[in-house]
């Protein structure tokens, strides 16, 4: 059936498997666990750094993990020309002072499965987020630690929609960069599916029990209360730029946007910071001063 194989494209668990560890990198980590509000747990990595600065990442989601993304499995629609290995970011942070807690969304890596099995987008997902800036804000090695939030894609979705949640009276948190916020709906036009294709693949993922694929996380955005760094790639095909650019302008706060060029896929916006982290470190080394207070 059509309506489930582009139902799937966005909503299904896919293939992402944990293929590395921070040994590779040889980072001084532990395996951790956190649990949120409705239960499900979450399995992530605690790369040890500065006790006094913690940045958060939030992966990109569907068929990605706190590994990153491996060609590994993935159909034509979702090969990419090389594997994308998050520890890259990690190492540059580590490298600057940070600890870092890379963890995996619901239904995907190691981490359970949903309360709601389908990919959501970010409408269930928020809850990850709000556990993981819990669980560090926690920690008995961290609790005074300044917190910086890395989120890509359906991550920067999740955090957004988390601000709106109660992420924002979290003093705590510092800064924030949005990697290329998006919709299921924007994604699938982005395919060049026709809107009757999309409206009705909606109805049916609905009804098997899913989530609005049109749900966005912009009403939530006048929610953020930390400068923002909005990144996103000029060569993403799939992406709606002026969705992107409405984004950025509804953020109240302190923010700038960062267009990252020359790229050719949406995917090169994942692996940017990976081997040019200099504006990501800039940004996170300004803002995260344990000093600093929250905007209002």
């Amino acid at each position: 059936m059509i309506r489930s194989f582009v139902a799937n494209l966005v909503t299904k668990p896919g293939a992402s498997p944990v293929f590395n560890s921070p040994r590779d990198i040889g980072a001084h980590y532990r395996d951790v666990t956190f649990k949120c509000k409705d239960g499900v747990k979450l399995s992530g990595w605690l790369l040890d750094g500065s006790t006094d600065k913690v940045i958060i990442f939030s992966h990109y989601g569907i068929q990605s993990c706190r590994s990153g993304y491996t060609t590994q499995g993935k159909s034509r629609f979702g090969r990419y020309h090389k594997d994308i290995n998050y520890l890259d970011m990690a190492q540059h942070l580590i490298n600057a002072g940070y600890s870092v807690l890379m963890y995996d969304l619901r239904n995907h890596g190691n981490s359970q499965m949903g309360t709601n099995p389908w990919i959501t987008g970010g409408t269930e997902e928020y809850k990850d987020v709000l556990a993981a800036v819990q669980f560090i804000s926690e920690h008995k090695k961290y609790h005074n630690a300044s917190i910086g939030l890395l989120s890509y894609c359906m991550g920067t979705n999740a955090t957004t929609n988390a601000f709106g949640k109660g992420l924002k009276n979290n003093p705590k948190i510092k800064a924030y960069i949005s990697v290329q916020p998006i919709t299921n709906a924007i994604f699938l036009k982005g395919l060049g599916l026709p809107n009757f294709l999309i409206k009705s693949t909606n109805r049916f993922h609905i009804k098997r029990g899913g989530t609005d694929l049109y749900a966005s996380c912009m009403p939530n955005v006048k929610n953020i209360n930390v400068p923002t760094m909005v990144v996103q790639s000029k060569g993403d095909a799939w992406a709606d730029f002026d969705w992107v650019q409405e984004y950025y302008n509804n953020i109240k706060t302190e923010k700038e946007m960062y267009w990252l060029e020359p790229t050719t896929n949406r995917l090169d916006g994942y692996d940017w910071f990976g081997h040019t982290p200099k504006r990501m470190l800039d940004f996170f080394n300004k803002y995260t001063n344990p000093c600093e207070t929250v905007l209002d």
